[in-house]
């Protein structure tokens, strides 16, 4: 009995840890990006801007960020038309294994290879703006679990070689004339082409295709 259970522990384990829970973001095929005629350009804050990404597999998870290299949001009077960004992948940093620093830098090397984002070759990854819809859900509408989200946001997310449309919930504030954007979404990373352990038939060796995004965005 005893050797029993510890067979049915690592897939026990794979049922049991997932990506945290977030809404899920729905993918399409890319769309054209227009860039507004009104309004006006913020500039990101990159300093004061987050991006924090969480990957699990049947043993635990990992926790880490990248940094904004640059990026504008278009405003129209208070109303966010549109914007892009561009991510550093050469910045990819681990955030929980600071007391393993062999293991961090281990962590880090593999995620930055051919297996996932290849940094070598795709230093950067970029999100252009399709389409900003102000959200107003009914009393019992329960489809967004983001609290307070004011905003639904498509745009065309470009990792490595691939290009796809991502729609997520979003909380947007502006503020003595700067913006402010958060938002917390799932997306599955096969879409990219980063198909490495992914397969649940590896039990006790996936890893879960499914990561968590979450991010703040701030204008200067």
């Amino acid at each position: 009995m005893t050797s029993r259970i510890w067979l049915l522990l690592p897939l026990a384990a794979a049922a049991c840890q997932q990506a945290p829970k977030a809404d899920k973001a729905a993918v399409s095929e890319p769309q054209a990006v227009m860039t507004p005629s009104d309004g006006h350009t913020l500039r990101l804050d990159t300093a004061a801007c987050t991006l924090i990404w969480i990957g699990t597999k049947p043993t635990g998870e990992h926790k880490g960020s990248f940094q904004f290299q640059g990026g504008e949001i278009f405003v129209n009077d208070s109303t966010v038309t549109g914007g892009n960004f561009t991510i550093n992948i050469t910045s990819l940093r681990n955030l929980d294994l600071h007391a393993q620093p062999d293991m961090k830098r281990q962590l880090e090397d593999e995620l930055k290879g051919g297996n996932f984002f290849d940094a070598g070759q795709y230093p950067t990854a970029k999100f252009e703006v399709t389409e900003v819809t102000p959200y107003h859900p009914a009393a019992t509408d329960n489809s967004v679990l983001l609290k307070d989200a004011t905003h639904m946001i498509r745009g065309n997310l470009t990792m490595k070689n691939a290009t796809k449309n991502i729609t997520f919930p979003a909380k947007i504030v502006m503020e003595n004339g700067k913006v402010r954007a958060a938002a917390n979404f799932n997306i599955d990373r096969t879409q990219w082409g980063m198909t490495y352990r992914a397969d649940k038939s590896l039990q006790d060796k996936l890893i879960n295709s499914v990561v968590n995004i979450q991010f703040e965005l701030i204008t200067r």
